[in-house]
């Protein structure tokens, strides 16, 4: 105790390391959230019926893609759901001790993603990794997408931006997370 009152308590020190995840995997759980959310909400609400539309050219449109992006790879759902898997945590174990909060949100981008996708390919088929996934948002001149794709787009283009510009900030972000306060 203190004459002003009770002893403060020792802040809690969190890792730098563990920040970094932290950031990442709430980024990531909040896509796959949002991501299994909306295809719930399209395969409910748009099996059978025609495109709804929505403004301009956007339309809801329920499409199953037993490839990957653009409708490549069809038939090859198993190897490309290893891939995203690993892809995703290979994402999250890189960026861990990553200083840069730009890198970590698009690491927990690209991994919410992927693990959306994953998900799709688990448990909309008929055997291991065998699903299709789910897409919905229909812009009529671009190939039909879901949230798990805007995701990893996203987080992939945030990755060409933190290559290009951010090194020098983030080793000065290094060097202050260093120094003891």
């Amino acid at each position: 105790m203190t004459a002003d009152g009770p002893a403060a308590a020792p802040a809690a020190t969190v890792a730098p390391a563990a920040r970094g995840l932290l950031l990442s995997l709430a980024i990531t759980d909040v896509v796959i959230l949002l991501d299994v959310l909306t295809k719930h909400w399209a395969v409910s609400t748009l099996a059978g019926e025609p495109p709804h539309h929505v403004v301009w050219t956007l339309q809801w449109n329920l499409a199953y893609n037993s490839g990957m992006a653009f409708s490549s790879g069809k038939g090859m759902g198993p190897v490309i759901g290893v891939l995203a898997l690993a892809i995703g945590v290979a994402m999250l174990v890189a960026v861990r001790r990553q200083p840069s909060r730009l890198a970590r949100v698009a690491a927990g981008l690209v991994a919410g993603g992927a693990f959306g996708n994953v998900i799709d390919r688990l448990f909309r088929g008929d055997g291991w990794f065998r699903g299709s996934v789910v897409d919905f948002i229909d812009f009529q001149w671009f190939p039909i997408f879901n949230v798990a794709d805007m995701a990893v787009n996203v987080g992939g283009a945030l990755f060409v931006v933190w290559s290009l510009f951010s090194h020098e900030g983030d080793r000065q972000q290094a060097d202050q997370a260093e120094v003891p306060t």
